[in-house]
């Protein structure tokens, strides 16, 4: 399998939760991720106040998103820095 770019990773990742670890063969990963996106956005909107932007409601939902971007780009940049190290790529 050719190893997928980590900045085609990161966009991605931005487009659709998840689907940055999914291209990286992590498909339990992604699916936890969404989990916790979906837990914690009903969460925070269960418990925001009732005047709270849409962004304030889901507060919980947009943090774990963002770090679902951060952590499927760190895997690929990892990766792609172990291929450039490793002797059999050269």
């Amino acid at each position: 399998m050719r190893p997928v770019h980590p900045r085609l990773i990161l966009l991605l990742a931005i487009i659709l939760p998840g689907s940055g670890h999914v291209a990286l063969g992590r498909v339990p990963r992604a699916l936890g991720f969404i989990f916790f996106m979906l837990v914690l956005g009903w969460l925070s909107a269960r418990f925001a106040a009732a005047g709270a932007s849409f962004v304030g409601r889901h507060a919980g939902g947009f943090f774990v998103y963002a770090l679902s971007i951060t952590d499927a780009y760190r895997i690929a940049a990892l990766r792609a820095v172990s291929r450039e190290a490793s002797p059999a790529a050269r």
